[in-house]
C-alpha cells in the first residue's frame, strides 16, 4: 500500500492496482432510466403502436419507416459467390485477393463484400503462417536435441 497525502496513513485496498473496485451492478439489472421509461409505457405500448401504424397509413414517412424497420429488418449480408483458387500456402492468398479485386471491378461484389472476403483470406493467411512457424520451430527443436 502506498501512503496517502494526509498524514502518511496507508490507503484502503479498494483503489489498489488489481482490485475490482466493488461488486458493480448485478447481472440482469437495468438502469433507472430504462425502468422509468418502461413504467411510463406500461399499458400504453399497444396504443402507441396503433397510433404509429395509423400515422404510417396516413402518409407519415417517419412512422412508415419505424413500422417497416420492424416488419422487414435490414439484412446483415448476403451469401457471396466467388471463384477462389485453393488457398493452401501464404502465396496462394495473393491469388485469392486478385480474384476478389477482379470480382469487385466487374461489379460482382460490393466493396463491403470484397472487404469481408479479403478479411477471411487474411485470417486464413495468418493461420497458415502460424502452422508454418510451428512446423519450423518443431524441426529446429528436433535438430537441436539431436546435436546435444
Amino acid at each position: 500500500m502506498s501512503p496517502s497525502k494526509n498524514g502518511g496513513q496507508p490507503r484502503t485496498t479498494q483503489f489498489q492496482p488489481g482490485h475490482p473496485g466493488g461488486p458493480g451492478r448485478r447481472d440482469g439489472s437495468r438502469n433507472r432510466a430504462t425502468l422509468i421509461l418502461d413504467a411510463l409505457a406500461d399499458g400504453e405500448a399497444e396504443a402507441m403502436l396503433r397510433r404509429v401504424v395509423e400515422a404510417a397509413k396516413a402518409g407519415d414517412l417517419k412512422a412508415a419507416e419505424i413500422v417497416l424497420s420492424r416488419v422487414w429488418p435490414a439484412k446483415k449480408g448476403r451469401p457471396v459467390r466467388i471463384d477462389l483458387p485453393a488457398i493452401k500456402t501464404a502465396p496462394d492468398v495473393l491469388a485469392g485477393l486478385a480474384a476478389v479485386l477482379e470480382a469487385t471491378s466487374r461489379g460482382d461484389l460490393t466493396p463491403d463484400e470484397a472487404a469481408s472476403v479479403a478479411n477471411l483470406l487474411e485470417i486464413k493467411r495468418r493461420a497458415i503462417e502460424i502452422v508454418d512457424i510451428e512446423s519450423r520451430l518443431t524441426r529446429l527443436e528436433a535438430a537441436r536435441e539431436g546435436k546435444q
